[in-house]
């Protein structure tokens, strides 16, 4: 994983590197839900994957889909266009879940 952590109105997240040692390989990351060892490829997935771990969606912003969970104040925040679904994003689910999903990289 390279780039740079930036701390910017009170959150934290990581700018990845474009120029990559590990992207200029041809290996991009994927998400995976542990208990199934299922990659994660559309947002229907991941949305019944974190309704059954008890996230609720949040609908306030139409150009978010948000995840809130009421026993925590964690909020999963992700773009809309599932292309845009990047590595910091699968993080944020990854350390909000833990032993539940897990990020890996594969070869392109």
């Amino acid at each position: 994983m390279s780039g740079v952590w930036v701390f910017k109105n009170g959150v934290v997240r990581l700018v990845e590197n474009p120029g990559a040692d590990s992207m200029e390989r041809g290996q991009r990351k994927v998400l995976v839900h542990l208990p199934t060892n299922e990659v994660i490829t559309c947002y229907e997935q991941l949305e019944t994957k974190l309704l059954s771990l008890g996230w609720e969606r949040y609908y306030d912003d139409p150009d978010l889909l948000q995840f809130h969970k009421h026993s925590t104040v964690h909020l999963i925040s992700l773009p809309k266009d599932f292309r845009k679904f990047k590595s910091m994003h699968m993080f944020d689910i990854v350390v909000k879940n833990r032993n539940m999903f897990e990020v890996r990289d594969i070869n392109c």
